[in-house]
């Protein structure tokens, strides 16, 4: 028989990119990495051991390590039995136990996972971290008499898996109970490689005989969130289904049922790096007026940061924060709907403000001197802010001179807006102004603006996830840059985290209309099995008008190729 010897070397996003490279071994047949489509079930219980199961394209036959982003969770293969069969050729095990273990003091949340083969690392899988005992869903509770029965509080798993899939359970509640039903499904399929189709769950609350109480569709883009206090002591049913009646045995959901409070967002949205900001929660089953104290490690890195705040002797769901080092501005109780009632700023700023209603619209006036480049920014949508924002710049006679309604950070969309490089024509006295682009407001509606003068930066790209090697061979990374605000210079690119036996030869990107650079990877002979995360990077020196030079960097971002829903395919 022929052998086969390879070194794999992955890259891919787990925080940034997964490099490592395969011991030599006989391999038979298809030889594709495995593409990961479920885990069932498909959450962990924090400070518990659980066993659980990956479904996958392509085999993941010899699986020797599990990789999973953030801290506080592990993951052990748990090999199947060898056949006698499989000394001669390899199997097509597209099913495999999988062992996590979540710390004790593990974050709550969504963590991902891959897996590492002989044929390369596995695509992205979805792993839940809850706090309560995971429930499976049983066979045969297709019908509300047939309704499994479950004690609260509970995180339930369980799968949409075939046409008309209608899943009950049944549990029990005293008078007066308040209860929040938090599904993830959808929002799990966004980062599953290779699945067509993705739910669509819908929720639905009834008594015992039947009777509907509540039902909810879409609340986080296209999962539901549903709470309801219950007037009566009794037995209720919950029931999930795909809201077309669709199926399909990848269609995982995990469905979080408890009484705690449920922190949808917070107000305001942004807070300085190391300092105290008293925040006010925004969601449900929360105190009157309930705020909090917050402050990050004067360490924190700038941007969005998970945190859990504290909620009398318990500690609340985590939610994003934005962190900065701009100098903050409230928005002030005075009216700023119209151009010439807009609140001054002086810029760089970073404002902190919310569509307390209806139609709200928010000004905020800056002076600029011609040809002044700025760049306006809105952080919402992103930190789960039901905003939907609409950004306009205006001049002081109110006309119009540039607008932007969703921005676009790589290959990923978002309903927050960006107007970036924006030249002021002439010197006075503009306006920045901001509206949901539906006219809706309420607490819900925060948002972060950021409006600062530009300065020369740029963005990396990786074109692919993973890269592999054969030991004593090569593998290149690809790297694409995106040159911002009059950054026209050379870039030099660098790459860390590499495993044992794997060395990286890193080029440049050349200036002015150079886009793309490449890092080549070499394997030594013996290198052993191995797979880590590694961080690819670029710095940068520009000059300036005046003789200065800025030293600049950027990490890059991967991107994992997925089929996108109605037809499609996101890659580079």
């Amino acid at each position: 028989m022929r052998r086969r010897f390879h070194v794999s070397v992955f890259v891919g996003a787990l925080t940034f990119a997964v490099l490592g490279s395969a011991a030599a071994r006989p391999v038979a047949g298809q030889i594709a990495y495995p593409m990961v489509m479920s885990l069932k079930p498909v959450a962990a219980q924090v400070g518990q051991t659980s066993e659980h199961t990956i479904h996958s394209r392509y085999s993941m036959y010899g699986a020797y390590q599990v990789l999973v982003s953030g801290n506080g969770v592990t993951g052990e293969i748990v090999h199947p039995p060898a056949k006698p069969e499989d000394e001669k050729k390899q199997p097509d095990l597209l099913a495999m136990p999988v062992r996590f273990t979540v710390a004790p003091d593990a974050e709550p949340g969504v963590r991902d996972f891959r897996i590492a083969t002989p044929n390369g690392v596995s695509t992205v899988g979805q792993l839940v971290i809850a706090r309560d005992p995971v429930v499976v869903e049983a066979a045969n509770n297709d019908k509300p008499e047939q309704a499994q029965i479950i004690a609260l509080p509970a995180t339930v798993c369980g799968a949409i898996e075939k046409a008309e899939d209608v899943d009950d359970f049944k549990f029990h509640v005293e008078a007066g109970t308040s209860l929040v039903f938090h599904v993830r499904s959808a929002r799990l399929q966004d980062r599953i490689h290779d699945l067509q189709q993705h739910s669509d769950p819908i929720i639905t609350l009834r008594t015992a005989s039947g009777n509907v109480l509540a039902s909810n569709d879409n609340y986080f883009f296209g999962d539901p969130l549903l709470t309801h206090r219950f007037e009566q002591a009794g037995d209720y049913l919950l029931e999930i289904r795909d809201v077309r009646y669709f199926g399909n045995q990848y269609w995982e959901y995990c469905i979080e049922i408890n009484s705690r409070p449920f922190v949808e967002n917070v107000f305001p949205l942004a807070v300085s790096r190391g300092q105290p900001a008293q925040l006010q929660l925004v969601g449900f089953q929360l105190p009157p007026d309930a705020q909090v104290t917050c402050t990050t490690a004067m360490d924190a890195p700038m941007g969005a940061q998970q945190v859990r705040l504290p909620m009398g002797a318990d500690m609340t769901n985590p939610i994003a924060v934005q962190v900065t080092d701009l100098p903050l501005v409230m928005e002030t109780a005075d009216e700023n709907n119209t151009f010439d009632k807009a609140q001054p700023i002086t810029v760089p700023a970073g404002v902190n403000a919310r569509l307390e209603s209806d139609a709200d619209i928010d000004c905020f006036a800056f002076d600029a001197k011609k040809g002044e480049t700025f760049s306006f920014e809105v952080v919402a949508r992103r930190r789960q802010s039901s905003v939907d924002s609409y950004l306009r710049i205006l001049n002081d006679k109110g006309q119009q001179l540039a607008v932007n309604d969703d921005l676009r950070l790589g290959k990923r969309g978002s309903s927050d807006s960006w107007l970036e490089n924006w030249a002021a024509p002439a010197d006075g006295r503009f306006i920045v102004e901001i509206r949901d682009v539906h006219l809706r407001g309420g607490p819900q509606f925060p948002y972060f603006l950021k409006v600062t003068r530009c300065q020369p930066y740029f963005e990396l790209y990786l074109d692919t996830d993973k890269t592999q090697v054969t030991p004593g061979g090569h593998g290149a990374i690809f790297c694409r840059v995106e040159r911002k605000c009059g950054f026209t210079g050379e870039m030099q690119l660098h790459v860390d985290g590499l495993p044992p036996g794997v060395s990286a030869s890193c080029g440049r990107i050349l200036a002015d209309k150079g886009l793309d650079g490449c890092i080549v990877l070499s394997a030594d002979h013996d290198a052993p099995l191995a797979a880590a995360n590694v961080t690819v990077t670029g710095t940068a020196t520009h000059s300036l008008p005046d003789g200065q030079t800025l030293q600049l960097a950027a990490t890059a971002s991967t991107y994992q190729e997925i089929y996108q829903p109605g037809g499609g395919r996101g890659h580079w």
